[in-house]
């Protein structure tokens, strides 16, 4: 009784696998011969498996990655995470395909030269994006930060994956490639602290008092609202030019947006004073010397 009982269990078994496996590879067939596809319920079943499973993956590699951002840091990775989650799926389709025995050479094949030609006619584009990525990350740019790109000034006022906004000194914005920042030289005058060190030339005639020069230019700078009190500005005696003697009046000052501003201040009121005290702000001068050969 046990052997005919235990026959029977195995003629079940074997009943039931075998009715598993003809429901697995139930399905339709694609194509002739070595090329045909095979679309058997067995193969949805692994592709929606390894869909899960990549899902999940990425979810929490998503989270790694972004969880110490802020909320509007995070926003800007959505992109970025879109088209990633496309390339892995479609790498995870053609290795589920592969695993399951079905010929992907001629997919492989095709999918490579759309990729080189997609990435030859977007390597500018690709560059911005990495270059956002790196920003965004080690945080080397930040909004409100004044910086020069290609001689213009501006301040920052948001930063995207592949671009970053900034507005002129004349309320013009600009729109700069975030590949400069990693490969062009940039200025950012408030990266470190918000102070910076300005200076106004200007050249008084030979034979002016240079101490009351020097004077006159450092009551220019203690009357500036906007220029610090400390560190303390000083004059610095340049040069001895071809038509003046040359002076530089230096300051800090922690609005370095509105410096032009300051800076037409000061030269009115260097301009004032120097009136008033008569030193004069000579023009360029040459001395022509004339010489008349004499008749034989």
């Amino acid at each position: 009784m046990q052997d005919n009982s235990s026959e029977i269990k195995e003629i079940i078994q074997k009943d039931i696998w075998g009715s598993i496996q003809d429901f697995l590879n139930w399905g339709i067939h694609v194509g002739e011969g070595d090329k045909s596809i095979h679309l058997t319920v067995g193969l949805l079943m692994l592709l929606t498996f390894a869909f899960v499973v990549t899902k999940f993956l990425l979810k929490w590699l998503r989270y790694l990655l972004t969880r110490k951002m802020e909320t509007e840091d995070k926003q800007k990775f959505t992109s970025i995470f879109k088209f990633a989650n496309y390339v892995i799926y479609l790498l995870v389709v053609l290795v589920t395909l592969s695993a399951a025995g079905i010929d992907i050479t001629l997919v492989i094949t095709a999918s490579a030269a759309l990729f080189v030609g997609l990435g030859l006619a977007l390597q500018e584009l690709f560059q911005d994006i990495l270059a956002g990525i790196f920003i965004i990350v080690d945080k080397s740019l930040q909004v409100g930060d004044i910086v020069e790109v290609d001689s213009k000034v501006g301040k920052v006022f948001e930063i995207k994956l592949r671009t970053t906004r900034a507005i002129t000194r004349d309320d013009k914005v600009i729109i700069i490639p975030n590949h400069k920042f990693i490969s062009d030289i940039v200025f950012n005058y408030t990266q470190n602290h918000k102070t910076t060190r300005e200076s106004v030339s200007v050249g008084v005639a030979y034979g002016s008092d240079v101490e009351l020069v020097t004077q006159l230019l450092e009551q220019v700078a203690a009357e500036q609202k906007r220029v610090l009190k400390n560190p303390k500005p000083f004059v610095l005696f340049d040069d001895f030019g071809d038509s003046a003697l040359m002076f530089s009046l230096n300051y800090f000052t922690n609005d370095i947006f509105g410096d032009l501003k300051i800076k037409s201040h000061i030269r009115y009121n260097i301009n004032s004073k120097f009136k008033e005290h008569g030193i004069s702000i000579p023009f360029p001068q040459r001395d022509v010397h004339i010489i008349q050969q004499k008749k034989q």
